[in-house]
């Protein structure tokens, strides 16, 4: 039987043709060249045998329970071109083997968190004109439908789907088909529509300038779902724009401000009788990890400067040019609700308005959730695993 690998995915077999112990590293090559130094511990604990748990796939060795380096004695190729490993611990000698396949995607880069991803494209109002779309009339029982939804979504951070339901239970069921709804100050589900005693300004009809929602947390919520189930006022259209297109403008054309965004902290609060959220960053913030752009930009929750009384007034130049380009007709793309539609985007990525409407000449109402980064991103790897595809780089 193959060895068992630390995760659940189906590797093909991939034999080894040479392995070599050198210095605490275990070299193993390929007939076509690649090869791989893995480290003796690494090894322990990824191995069936040793460090591997048969059930849950994962490491069950404490690292001060780890063997030493020189405990591993020996490694060679079996017959079947698979990773051997001889051990020499205090309980006596043991052999394992090591998945070659497994070891394969690890020397190819497949590990990494972004490598089944398409890369992020950066857009502008000439190269998008519309949300890119689909027919959602199908998505909740599809999986390749909600598949090639996720890819446009993780491409350009927007993606539309038309012919959805309208009913004010869709977006939760199709948040959930891709993991647990983030929930927020606003509920698991909330609607957005005008209302008396509105505790956001997104509860009104005001012209709402591009943003990005609750820059307020530490961690705002990576993606956010809009469905339209009712819309029969005048205006209202919602405007989107690539905040890696801006950001790209910045840094390029107004170096100083693009300096001042991201390194000067803002704070952030949301200012409500009964929550109080507080969060300090800059407004653009190039974070570590497979998406690393975080915008925290949103006026009306934007509360204290955090920094030295002198870097104040660049600050608020700074923050001024941001706007500016966000709402360049250049960048920015603007398009109507209509019921049924459905419309997702990165909340990190891409910033998000509106254009103002009478409430009292129609109704318009938005039926909203947040989802993390996370868990959209673990749906789409097992989708891709799932259905033997992979979109083309």
């Amino acid at each position: 039987m193959a060895p068992l690998t630390p995760d659940f995915a189906d590797y093909e077999w991939s034999a080894i043709s040479r392995a070599e112990l050198l210095n605490g590293f275990v070299v193993v090559g390929w007939p076509d060249g690649a090869e791989l130094a893995c480290y003796s511990l690494w090894l322990a604990e990824n191995c069936e045998g040793l460090g591997l748990d048969p059930t849950t796939r994962e490491s069950m060795i404490d690292p001060a329970d780890l063997p030493r380096p020189e405990d591993l004695t020996s490694a060679e190729v079996g017959a079947d071109g698979r990773l051997v490993l001889h051990w020499q611990l205090e309980a006596g000698p043991k052999q394992t083997s090591v998945h070659p396949g497994w070891l394969r995607h690890v020397a190819d880069g497949q590990h990494h968190p972004q490598y089944r991803f398409p890369p992020q494209e950066p857009w502008t109002a000439a190269s998008l004109v519309e949300p890119p779309s689909l027919d959602g009339s199908t998505i909740l029982d599809d999986d390749r439908v909600l598949l090639n939804w996720l890819i446009l979504l993780v491409r350009y951070g927007l993606a539309r789907l038309q012919h959805c339901p309208t009913s004010e239970s869709f977006v939760a069921e199709l948040t959930r088909r891709i993991g647990p709804i983030r929930g927020s100050n606003f509920g698991e589900v909330f609607t957005v529509r005008a209302r008396h005693e509105a505790d956001s300004t997104a509860y009104t009809g005001l012209r709402l300038g591009q943003h990005t929602d609750l820059p307020t947390r530490e961690t705002p919520p990576g993606f956010q779902f809009l469905h339209c189930t009712e819309n029969s006022v005048a205006g209202g259209w919602s405007r989107m724009t690539d905040g890696l297109t801006v950001v790209a403008e910045l840094r390029e054309h107004y170096p100083a401000d693009y300096e001042a965004l991201t390194t000067l902290n803002l704070g952030f609060l949301n200012r409500s009788p009964t929550e109080e959220h507080r969060w300090c960053g800059p407004i653009i913030d190039h974070v570590q990890g497979s998406m690393p752009l975080t915008l925290r930009a949103f006026y009306p929750v934007r509360a204290f400067p955090h920094m030295d009384q002198s870097d104040i007034p660049r600050a608020y130049a700074a923050m001024r040019r941001f706007s500016a380009v966000a709402h360049d007709d250049r960048f920015q793309l603007s398009y109507p609700f209509e019921p049924g539609d459905m419309v997702g985007f990165d909340n990190r990525r891409v910033l998000h308005g509106r254009d103002a409407f009478e409430p009292g000449a129609g109704t318009r109402i938005l039926q909203g959730c947040y989802l993390d980064h996370d868990d959209l991103y673990s749906r789409f790897r097992v989708l891709v695993r799932r259905h033997g595809t992979r979109p083309a780089p």
